[in-house]
């Protein structure tokens, strides 16, 4: 089955498309397709034109309007296109729709998500998270990613008789790999739950936010052991678990996935358990990408995943990152009115003592609930 996931890593090319309600702004969809061009760019993939149709809504049956395909049909046999790439997820209709129309490979944003993560994990407990949510995925879709397999599958000792269509053996075989990982996810868990639950008697302490926002970045100045940091889309698909101290006071410090908006559901669900460091931390610091034009947007969704997370009543301060990329063109943001706030910059360390300070005063607090009869150090 592994033969199913794999992705090439030669370039490709590509086109993007986003179907827009009317009265979305020109600045705003500029915004999520150059995003949506940053996670085709982390698979490789050369985009080569982007497509933005402003209708009421997407059409049922090929997601863009008849005019509109037509014109990106052109543009495909002009530039030979590899593939096409939606900024939505589509309907198991909607994709076999489109391919059979244009003939070239389809890729919804789901499944580039789901890609990028496969190609990012790294522990035993991430690639059987990425590799169930992929399969969940594809499950039923199966009659578009393999239409080769439509043909009649007959003769002796085939696994489904004479007669069977090899997609039915196939979606079998997807069931059976589905229910085995789960079994698998189940497990390891468990073995997740039983180490967080030797966590008691410490502060908990999670680093969230949208992703490529610096998380991992500011891990690395605030832990002694390093980890990957890199300026692209998800880098970090891994939790990561380290001891941090300040000011002799220790807690736990996690760094967790990015958030993104339209993360897929089954990816989400089979995170669970590495996002379970959100809902168990005591204090989050949400770090914030300050530098991007789309940042407040970025803040809701982390927000709104939060939410769907059960962690949204957690204290957090709100960590704005990158300030050393502002200009006059993109001022500071206004000071924070409901949340803690601090900025930063993790790349020249501008305000990090600063932010040291703040950490320690807020988990201190913490540290009090669980030690109420804790000395506190004198300050540094």
């Amino acid at each position: 089955m592994g033969d199913y996931y794999q992705t090439k890593k030669e370039t490709e090319l590509g086109v993007l498309i986003a179907v827009v309600e009317k009265q979305t702004p020109d600045k705003l969809v500029k915004e999520h397709l150059d995003e949506l061009a940053f996670l085709a760019k982390t698979l490789d993939i050369n985009i080569r034109q982007t497509f933005a149709q402003k209708i009421e809504r997407p059409d049922k049956r090929t997601y863009v309007g008849s005019g509109k395909l037509k014109e990106i049909q052109s543009f495909i046999k002009m530039e030979k296109i590899d593939l096409l790439i939606f900024d939505d997820e589509l309907s198991p209709s909607q994709l076999r729709n489109i391919e059979n129309e244009v003939k070239i490979k389809v890729y919804d944003r789901s499944l580039l998500i789901l890609d990028i993560f496969l190609r990012r994990a790294q522990t035993a407990q991430a690639k059987i998270q990425v590799e169930l949510a992929r399969f969940q995925y594809l499950l039923p879709r199966l009659t578009r990613m393999w239409t080769h397999l439509e043909r009649q599958r007959g003769g002796r000792g085939t696994r489904g008789g004479a007669g069977e269509k090899e997609i039915e053996t196939d979606k079998r075989l997807v069931r059976d790999r589905i229910t085995l990982l789960k079994k698998q996810l189940t497990k390891v868990e468990l073995q997740a739950s039983t180490r967080r639950k030797s966590r008691t008697g410490i502060v908990r302490i999670a680093l969230v936010g949208y992703t490529n926002a610096g998380k991992s970045s500011l891990m690395n100045l605030l832990g002694k052991e390093s980890v990957y940091a890199k300026d692209e889309l998800f880098a970090t698909v891994d939790s990561t678990v380290r001891k941090v101290v300040i000011n002799n006071l220790p807690f736990l410090l996690s760094d967790t996935v990015g958030f993104i908006r339209k993360l897929p559901h089954d990816l989400i669900a089979s995170f669970r358990s590495t996002l379970a460091e959100v809902r168990e931390a005591d204090l989050l610091l949400h770090i914030i990408d300050v530098s991007s034009p789309a940042y407040e947007d970025q803040i809701k969704v982390v927000e709104q995943t939060l939410v769907e997370l059960g962690g949204n009543q957690i204290r957090r301060i709100n960590v704005y990152n990158k300030i050393d990329q502002l200009t006059e063109e993109t001022p500071h943001p206004e000071n924070d009115t409901k949340q803690k706030s601090i900025k930063i910059s993790a790349k020249t360390k501008q305000n990090l003592p600063a932010l040291k300070n703040l950490i320690f005063e807020e988990a201190l607090i913490e540290h009090l609930k669980i030690y109420p009869n804790y000395i506190q150090p004198q300050s540094f």
